[in-house]
């Protein structure tokens, strides 16, 4: 795989393409869902706007603080932008930046929740693949069938076949994806379509951690990642159970204004 393909004077790095990509799915899912739901566009657009800021300075602390090591050793790291993303600081500081914005147009920010959060595993599919491209996120040694072997990466380590994990993840996460879309046209509580989001993907990224190779940062057995999506599954656990009493609540304070 290459990631870095150059037309004439012009060099593409597929990482920041497929980042580009998934951003702009996101956003026309996002348009077209909000639309049938009557949710406030401006307030979208907003939104999509800030998770672009405040993931990319999410995913960017987090990488810092996972390879922390290595920004000591080598200072260029701090403002190399071809790649070095965390998922889960971008996911994190994408929704922190959502809910700040929703709280100060006095949005219900659960309502967008649910409607992004579909979108928003979708283009973490797109961004998989701009990661095989890469090389990172590679997973372990393999004799299996489908593993792969990459020969001109600058990350993942060549001519040794490795287990898909880039492959995996991306194919997961368009599962999730489905899944959440079908879930959300039953029109359930509030809160419920963003909560079972954070159950599965958990679960899903907990699983896939264990045939990925590349450093990661650990607490313990578990890898960073680990750890993180153990607490986001039970945040998402109780959100979903919580959902029908917050859509009570919510009613109940409707009615009285």
């Amino acid at each position: 795989m290459y990631n870095k393909i150059s037309i004439g004077p012009v060099t593409i790095y597929m990482y920041g393409l497929m980042m580009a990509l998934g951003f702009f799915a996101a956003l026309v899912m996002c348009l077209r869902r909000g639309k049938k739901l009557g949710l406030d566009e401006d307030i979208i657009w907003g939104i999509f706007f800030c998770a672009i800021v405040g993931g990319i300075a999410g995913s960017r602390i987090l990488f810092y603080i996972v390879e922390f090591p290595k920004v000591l050793e080598d200072i260029s790291i701090l403002w190399n932008f071809r790649n070095g993303f965390v998922v889960y600081g971008g996911i994190i500081g994408g929704v922190l930046a959502s809910y700040l914005y929703c709280w100060k147009k006095k949005a219900l920010f659960i309502d967008y929740f649910d409607l992004v959060m579909p979108a928003l595993v979708f283009a973490q599919g797109i961004g998989r693949i701009g990661c095989l491209f890469a090389g990172c996120c590679y997973g372990r040694e393999t004799d299996a069938w489908y593993g792969i072997t990459f020969q001109h990466s600058e990350q993942a380590p060549n001519g040794v076949k490795l287990m898909p994990t880039q492959i995996i993840s991306s194919v997961g996460d368009f599962v999730i994806c489905g899944v959440l879309l079908y879930y959300a046209a039953k029109k359930p509580e509030r809160g419920r379509v963003g909560a079972l989001y954070m159950i599965l993907y958990g679960i899903g990224r907990f699983a896939v951690e264990f045939l990925r190779n590349d450093y990661r940062g650990s607490i313990g057995f578990l890898s960073t990642s680990q750890l993180i999506s153990l607490i986001v599954v039970a945040a998402g656990a109780v959100l979903f159970a919580k959902a029908p009493r917050m859509a009570e609540g919510r009613k109940t304070a409707e009615n009285v204004e």
